[in-house]
């Protein structure tokens, strides 16, 4: 013989029941960590090769979003989707020569829309003209996805990789340097 639910039981059934269509598995959420560890890998073939003046690869494998920020390693005002014509990528392609690369993942973040590495990138690279030396930097890279592709919406990187003394720090902060352009 069927019993009624008590009111209670009821309510419980239907809070449950509310619950798991709240947090009923997204198969495309459950994707994000593998597609960022993707996206990573990617990411290092693109800065690898940029690192060996292959300017056009890296784009290739690393596309900007049209609203685009850099705050660069070598510091000053942010640039611009807009301050990247074809003509300066080719540059960049000049910039950096006979390379080698790697990065260390520290930590990412992942939502349907949207990537964040946070990374150590290591290259041993001819920069600027100067002899080839090894370069450290502290990196978190924002992507954006636009249908299937990922774009790179925002980087910032840096050189303290090291620690540096508090001194050194407010002197960098403050703008102080030297007849050499260094920091004191």
């Amino acid at each position: 013989m069927f019993k009624p639910f008590a009111r209670s039981t009821l309510t419980a059934l239907s809070a449950a029941a509310a619950t798991f269509l709240l947090f009923k598995p997204n198969t495309e959420a459950q994707d994000l960590p593998q597609t960022a560890g993707r996206l990573a890998s990617l990411y290092e073939r693109a800065n690898a090769a940029l690192m060996r003046g292959d300017s056009a690869t890296w784009e290739k494998l690393a596309p900007l979003t049209k609203d685009f920020v850099l705050m660069s390693p070598f510091g000053g005002e942010p640039s611009r989707y807009a301050d990247y014509p074809p003509e300066r990528i080719a540059r960049m392609g000049r910039f950096f020569k006979n390379g080698s690369f790697s990065q260390q993942v520290v930590q990412t973040y992942s939502a349907k829309h949207m990537i964040v590495l946070v990374t150590i990138e290591r290259a041993n690279v001819e920069v600027g003209g100067l002899p080839a030396q090894d370069w450290a930097l502290r990196v978190t890279s924002v992507f954006t996805r636009k249908g299937n592709q990922w774009f790179l919406a925002h980087r910032h990187a840096d050189p303290l990789v090291d620690d540096v003394s508090l001194s050194e720090a407010a002197s960098l902060a403050g703008g102080e340097r030297d007849s050499s352009g260094k920091s004191h």
